[in-house]
């Protein structure tokens, strides 16, 4: 088994030369789909398993974010795809027994869906000119876009989020943003966009200034993504330092 996912993970990166051309680090995400009447009893779940990996201090980290539709997203970074055949809570169930499948039951039970994914941070279209963060104090609010394309148009909307890092560069944008290319467990082509911001007031004030510093030249940049992009989405999150976990 490990051959042949190690085979399609190799197929799936041949097949998107500008991804390898430009891919940094690697984050693998786990996606929960709570059900709205749910999300209650999941958060007490979601805390009952971080106690327990406090305890069992299982051998990898994520952060969590939760986008305002319940989906919960845990994001660890991979060095490489082999990772994927680690079984990093292993021990902890071993430990555990019957209580850990317990805990997984009463997770299944606050969802009718979940997936896990792989996604690779941009560098190349990052824009954090005092260094690249996926958290930073204090900013615990996020603006989450989504930017769905087609393969044929991957390489023409790629140029087209370089320009508008330029654009931000040269007006000196204080509005930083971190891109990731979606890749292996997607279903869709996207590039994904999370903005940090203190709270939602900050986010509408910082947002529409920097609208304004950036101008026409902004207007311009982003009516050239628009030409080759699929659909867009927008949601609001919010980094949930409570949910994550860094072994000891």
């Amino acid at each position: 088994m490990k051959t042949i996912s190690f085979a399609l993970l190799v197929a799936t990166m041949l097949l998107s030369p500008i991804h390898l051309l430009y891919s940094q680090q690697m984050y693998q995400v786990h996606q929960d789909n709570v059900k709205p009447a749910k999300v209650f009893e999941y958060e007490m779940v979601a805390r009952d398993f971080i106690e327990a990996c406090i305890t069992h201090n299982p051998p990898t980290k994520w952060i969590t974010a939760v986008i305002d539709d319940f989906r919960y997203l845990y994001i660890s970074p991979m060095d490489n795809y082999a990772e994927l055949d680690k079984r990093p809570f292993k021990d902890m169930a071993d430990t555990m027994g019957d209580e850990f499948g317990t805990l997984f039951n009463r997770f299944d039970a606050c969802y009718d869906a979940h997936t896990s994914y792989v996604i690779t941070l941009l560098e190349d279209l990052t824009y954090m000119p005092q260094g690249i963060s996926q958290t930073q104090e204090g900013k615990n609010n996020r603006k989450f876009i989504f930017l769905y394309y087609s393969p044929d148009n991957g390489k023409a909307l790629h140029e087209a989020m370089k320009k508008i890092k330029e654009v931000f560069a040269s007006k000196g944008s204080n509005e930083y943003y971190r891109v990731y290319r979606s890749g292996f467990g997607t279903p869709e082509n996207y590039l994904f966009i999370a903005i940090s911001y203190k709270d939602q007031i900050e986010n509408v004030v910082k947002s529409r200034a920097n609208q304004q510093l950036l101008g026409q030249s902004g207007l311009e940049a982003f009516s050239q993504v628009l030409k080759h992009i699929l659909r867009y989405e927008e949601y609001n999150a919010e980094m949930r330092p409570d949910l994550a976990f860094t072994p000891r």
